[in-house]
């Protein structure tokens, strides 16, 4: 009986809420849509996507502390510590600007694909990924001389990209629910997996000790997928409109960011198996995330929307438009 109790409350504490919630909120305002985030955890600086622009803040002090501006239609932002450089994926522009992280100031202009949507720094290679949606291929980046090193075909729609830092990078493949994996020094694609039954996946998240892959899915599931062999390992359910995703190596926690619920699922390996151990209430408009892992903090963008128009005969009721000034980052932690 006692070894029964023992192990009844082993997977009970196992299973127990991690303790996260909504901490306070971060007002940036303006106007513009949004995509992703970028921590910088070393530096303390969080890089939001924001229309034409990029929002610096400061985590520290909870403010803008700078932008980097003519980044039309931005989509991602990608970090390179060691050269002092930032790189921002301008779907608008079909460009990178190049940017210095001390100054902000923006240094350099490098042509890519149509529409880059992701963008992924591997500093084994040090060169930079975007991924884009349009031409459906990536184009590679020498970081140190701003050159571009080639553009080669990946897959229909390709969505975000995880790097390993030694050399492989993958990226989801929306319209065929696929994984590819990458070489960054080729570069070229050299591996690619079906991620059945995960159907039409969008963020993905890396654990590169565990060498797992954790990509989000439209119908409700993250796709855990040892990187050894690209299978699909687990399929722990999620909210429903999942966007970002994201994993905590120092708790060994993965994330998914449920826009259309507006909740975060936390996801946990317990005695092998991977399975949702918590839901983290957000708000609705809140899809994308970055994840700082020293202080285990999630930030995340979201707007308020005013009321949804009446829809006409036969329609779904959409939603309305982003009421003026509301843009802000959400902030999640223990």
């Amino acid at each position: 009986m006692k070894k029964y109790l023992l192990v009844v409350l082993a997977a009970t504490a196992a299973f127990a809420a991690e303790g996260f919630h909504v901490l306070n909120t971060v007002k940036i305002g303006g106007g513009g849509g949004w995509d992703y985030l970028t921590m910088d955890s070393a530096a303390h600086r969080l890089y939001v996507s924001h229309g034409t622009l990029v929002e610096v803040i400061d985590v520290d002090a909870g403010k803008v502390v700078g932008q980097i501006a003519d980044t039309r239609g931005v989509h991602g932002i990608a970090i390179a510590p060691k050269l002092n450089k930032g790189f921002s994926s301008n779907g608008g522009a079909n460009n990178v600007t190049v940017f210095d992280l001390k100054t902000l100031q923006k240094t350099g202009e490098v042509a890519t694909g149509t529409n880059p949507d992701a963008i992924c720094y591997d500093s084994k290679t040090q060169r930079v990924f975007t991924f884009n949606g349009r031409s459906n291929d990536s184009t590679a980046i020498d970081a140190k001389t701003n050159m571009v090193v080639g553009t080669f075909p990946v897959g229909p729609k390709p969505e975000f990209c995880a790097a390993d830092n030694n050399g492989k990078l993958y990226a989801n493949i929306e319209n065929t629910s696929e994984i590819v994996e990458i070489d960054a020094a080729k570069p070229e694609v050299t591996r690619r997996a079906s991620l059945a039954p995960c159907e039409e996946p969008s963020g993905l998240a890396i654990d590169t000790k565990g060498k797992k892959l954790f990509a989000v899915c439209r119908n409700k599931m993250m796709a855990v997928v040892d990187a050894k062999d690209l299978k699909v390992i687990a399929t722990p359910a999620i909210g429903a409109g999942p966007d970002a995703a994201a994993f905590d190596p120092g708790l060994g926690l993965a994330f998914s960011s449920n826009g259309q619920d507006g909740t975060i699922t936390v996801v946990k390996e317990v005695n092998g198996k991977y399975d949702a151990v918590d839901t983290i209430t957000t708000e609705r408009t809140a899809r994308t995330m970055a994840l700082d892992e020293k202080a285990h903090r999630i930030y995340m963008s979201a707007a308020e929307f005013g009321p949804a128009p009446e829809p006409k005969e036969g329609q779904k009721k959409g939603r309305g438009a982003v009421v003026p000034d509301s843009f802000h980052i959400v902030v999640v932690g223990k």
